[in-house]
C-alpha cells in the first residue's frame, strides 16, 4: 500500500511538472480534441476534469501537425514505431525508471514438486504357499510391524509336506556326517558320499523349499531328525510388513499369498514434472527432499530408469533414490521435491521487463537516450528474477527493467492520442 500511494505521489508529480508551465506557452498544438485518463488511456472525455478511477486530472490531446499529449514524457522527431515515447531524464529518476542489458547465459534453475514414497521393486518380498493347508496361529505379524530376517510370522499344517519331508530325513541318514544350512551341505569326510546319494538329498531340499518350508526350519529338522507338525512362515529380509492376508483357521489354496514384507532402508520418490521441464533433468543428478511435517531435508538421487510418461498427457513421472533413516520416509508419503535443473544459455532479461497479459508478452527497447521503443516477444523458461526471451530480442539490446508499467501506459496514451488525431488530420486536408 505504501509503495503504490509513493507511485501515484511520484506520477502526479511528474503529470506536474510536465502540465504546470508549457500549456500555455505553447501554442503550435492546435485544438483540444479531447481529454484521456493518463493512466487509462482508453477513458475520454470533452471536457476537462478527474478521472474517476484513479482521481488524477484529465490530460488534454491536442490536433495539428504538432500535437503531443501532456504527460510525464513527450514525443520526439526521432521516434518512428507506433507507440514509441520519450522520457527525459529528470522524468526517468523520479519515477524510477531504470534500463537493462539483454544477456546471453545459462543458469541453474530449482523446479519444485510434489513426490510420493513408495519401497524399491527390488526390495519387497512376497511370501506365499505352495501347498493347501490351514493357519494353525499367527504371531507379531500387523500391517506395519517391523520384522527381522528368518522371524517367525506364522504356522501351517500341510499333509503334501509329509511325503517329502520323510524322503529328506531318510535321504540324510544314508549322507554319513552330512548336515543342510542355508541352502548348502558340509561333509564330516571329503568325498564320503556318492553323487546319487548327495543328489537326492538335495533334491529334497529344493521341493521343501518350493514348498515353502525355509532354510531354518530344514536345518532344524536335519539336526533334530524329527518331522514338523507344522510349518513356519518367517520373514526372508529385515523390513516392514506392507500387507497381510492370513489369520488363525484360515484355509488357503496354493499360491495364496501371506504376506508382503518391504525394506525401507532405501526408498524411491516418484516426482511428476511437466515434459518442458523433464528434458533438462538427467539420471545421476542430485536433489533434495522435503518433509512436510518438520520441514527436514533428505538428499537424493535421479534413478537411471526410464521416465514414465502419462497416456494423453504432458507431464513425466521420474523415480528418484533416497537413504532412509530411522525410516523417516514411509510407503505413500508425500514430500516436496526440489530439483535443480541446468538451463542452457540463452537470452533473457529481468522479469519486470516483461509485460505479459497472457495472449502476448512486449518489452520497451531503448533506442538512443530516453526513446522507448514497444516490441512483441515470445517467452521460455523463467528462473528466479530472470525469463527466457525466445524471440524478439538480441544480445545488447537494452529494455526497461523497472517501472515498465509507466512507460506502458505512456505509450498506450500516445497511441491512444494518433489514432483519434488521424482523422482529423484527414478532415481538415479535405477542406483544404
Amino acid at each position: 500500500m505504501i509503495f503504490g500511494s509513493a507511485v501515484v505521489v511520484a506520477i502526479v508529480a511528474s503529470y506536474g511538472l510536465v502540465t504546470r508551465h508549457p500549456l500555455s506557452a505553447k501554442s503550435d498544438k492546435g485544438s483540444i480534441l479531447y481529454y484521456v485518463d493518463p493512466m487509462h488511456p482508453s477513458y475520454k472525455s470533452g471536457k476537462p476534469g478527474i478521472a474517476p478511477d484513479c482521481g488524477m486530472a484529465l490530460v488534454p490531446v491536442y490536433g495539428g501537425e504538432g500535437e503531443k499529449g501532456a504527460g510525464p514524457a513527450s514525443s520526439s522527431p526521432a521516434q518512428s514505431a507506433p507507440g514509441a515515447v520519450t522520457i527525459d531524464g529528470a522524468t526517468r529518476r523520479l519515477l524510477g525508471i531504470r534500463v537493462a542489458p539483454v544477456e546471453k547465459s545459462g543458469t541453474t534453475r530449482v523446479i519444485r514438486a510434489v513426490g510420493r514414497v513408495t519401497p524399491q521393486d527390488t526390495r519387497v518380498y512376497k511370501i506365499d504357499s505352495g501347498v493347501d493347508g490351514f493357519i494353525r496361529e499367527t504371531t507379531n505379524d500387523s500391517v506395519g510391524m517391523l520384522v527381522k530376517k528368518d522371524q517367525k510370522l506364522a504356522s501351517y499344517y500341510a499333509p503334501d509336506f509329509l511325503a517329502v519331508a520323510s524322503g529328506f530325513l531318510a535321504a540324510s541318514e544314508r549322507v554319513p556326517g552330512s548336515t543342510v544350512a542355508d541352502g548348502s551341505r558340509t561333509l564330516a569326510y571329503p568325498g564320503a558320499v556318492s553323487k546319487q546319494g548327495f543328489s537326492s538329498l538335495q533334491g529334497y531340499s529344493d521341493r521343501l523349499r518350493n514348498l515353502g518350508m525355509s532354510d531354518v526350519q530344514i536345518k532344524r529338522m536335519a539336526e533334530n531328525r524329527q518331522l514338523p507338525d507344522s510349518i513356519d512362515v518367517v520373514a526372508p529380509a529385515d523390513g516392514f510388513i506392507l500387507a497381510r492376508y492370513i489369520s488363525p483357521g484360515q484355509h488357503f489354496m496354493h499360491s495364496t499369498e501371506f504376506y508382503r514384507i518391504a525394506d525401507l532402508t532405501r526408498v524411491w520418490v516418484v516426482a511428476e514434472l511437466f515434459g518442458q521441464e523433464a528434458q533438462y533433468l538427467h539420471p545421476g543428478e542430485m536433489a533434495q527432499l522435503v518433509l512436510r511435517d518438520t520441514g527436514r531435508k533428505l538428499p537424493a538421487r535421479v534413478s537411471d530408469s526410464l521416465p514414465q510418461s502419462e497416456a494423453g498427457g504432458s507431464t513425466v513421472k521420474y523415480r528418484l533414490e533416497a537413504d532412509n533413516p530411522n525410516f523417516v520416509l514411509r510407503p505413500d508419503m508425500v514430500v516436496d521435491v526440489e530439483l535443480p535443473l541446468r538451463m542452457p544459455a540463452a537470452v533473457t532479461v529481468p522479469v519486470d521487463a516483461v509485460l505479459d497479459s497472457g495472449a502476448r508478452a512486449r518489452v520497451y527497447v531503448e533506442h538512443g537516450e530516453g526513446v522507448f521503443e514497444p516490441r512483441q516477444v515470445e517467452t521460455g523458461w523463467r528462473s528466479g528474477e530472470r525469463v527466457e526471451i525466445l524471440r524478439g530480442l538480441q544480445p545488447g539490446d537494452r529494455v526497461v527493467s523497472a517501472a515498465t508499467f509507466l512507460v506502458d501506459s505512456e505509450s498506450r496514451l500516445r497511441a491512444s492520442g494518433s489514432e483519434a488525431a488521424r482523422p482529423a488530420d484527414r478532415r481538415r486536408g479535405g477542406d483544404d
